[in-house]
């Protein structure tokens, strides 16, 4: 919804989708590198109003504001969006959140500016962000980011080009499982008892060097289709117990050789009232191995936030 208003002193739009986030772009224009102001207001209320670019199709980049978390660490955040599915449980911590203030009600700078894989963030002339971005670099549309009621917008501006400074390369870990492949998308309540993948399509993904591998690059949540498979192979010189350190959004099961072995959920809340979901290192399974080649397959599921999984395989001492 938009509507004409003044605010503070000036003339303004009055912008609000209450039903998800919505794009506003600027009609006729693209840009792959550039830099992209916003002067807005935001209320207290609960929120996440900001910025879009390099938007082609159902995927783009994004940067928003929390005004209901004003000042703590997830004050303010970058997310990739992919196949419509915006990765904010994927994408936390460093590089991501920041515990900045902003002001409730006044007038703000949002400017961000982008080259390459290059991010910058900047309130108010302040850098908060600077960091790597996740999407393909291409051109695309931009304009701003609705999520929420009450945005107002006064300007949009925006320059061709930008330079930024280049963010140094994230460290591969070494025991993550660096390639999935990732069937087409299911019901969740399909998952069997044990698993027998049959005739399947698959995706190859490669992971991020963490080992963070966004599952929505590969397909959209759709029709109640929420579950992928994820597999990989182990191979062991004799049968053992291999540790598996697991992290995944919103649910998993696990099947090692066609046999689940486990069942979890770290969905938004599940642990506590302030728990976002947010993907991490949380569980540590035991394998047991046979010699040979061994498929580990993870039946992933999601309700929103973030389609992902992880998985690293610690080695001896």
């Amino acid at each position: 919804m938009r509507a004409a208003d003044a605010h503070l002193g000036r003339e303004c739009a009055l912008l609000s989708s209450v039903e998800g986030a919505q794009l506003a772009t600027v009609a006729g224009a693209e840009l792959e590198d550039g830099a992209i102001e916003a002067d807005v207001a935001v209320a207290a209320e609960r929120s996440f109003h900001g910025v879009c670019w390099r938007a082609v199709g159902a995927d783009y980049e994004s940067f928003f504001l929390r005004p209901h978390q004003n000042g703590n660490p997830d004050a303010i955040q970058y997310t990739p969006v992919f196949n419509d599915t915006a990765a904010w449980q994927l994408h936390h911590g460093d590089g991501f959140w920041n515990a900045v203030r902003f002001p409730i009600g006044a007038w703000l700078t949002i400017r961000v500016e982008f080259a390459g894989k290059a991010l910058r963030v900047a309130l108010d002339g302040e850098q908060v962000l600077h960091t790597r971005l996740r999407c393909p670099v291409r051109a695309g549309a931009f304009g701003l980011l609705v999520a929420g009621e009450g945005l107002r917008v006064s300007e949009l501006r925006y320059e061709e080009g930008a330079v930024v400074a280049a963010v140094p390369a994230e460290p591969a870990d070494p025991d993550a499982v660096a390639v999935w492949e990732v069937s087409e998308p299911f019901a969740e309540a399909d998952v069997p008892e044990t698993l027998a993948t049959g005739e399947r399509s698959w995706t190859t993904l490669e992971a991020e060097p963490s080992g963070l591998t966004n599952l929505s690059r590969a397909h959209p949540l759709a029709d109640g289709l929420n579950t992928v498979y994820a597999r990989t192979t182990i191979a062991a010189d004799r049968a053992r117990r291999q540790p598996l350190e697991l992290g995944f959004s919103d649910r998993a099961v696990v099947f090692l050789n066609g046999e689940r072995i486990y069942r979890g959920a770290d969905a938004y809340r599940s642990r506590d009232y302030r728990f976002l979901g947010s993907i991490g290192w949380y569980d540590t399974l035991y394998l047991p191995l046979v010699a040979g080649e061994n498929e580990l397959v993870v039946a992933v599921s999601e309700d929103f936030g973030g389609w992902g999984v992880q998985a690293r395989l610690p080695r001896p001492g």
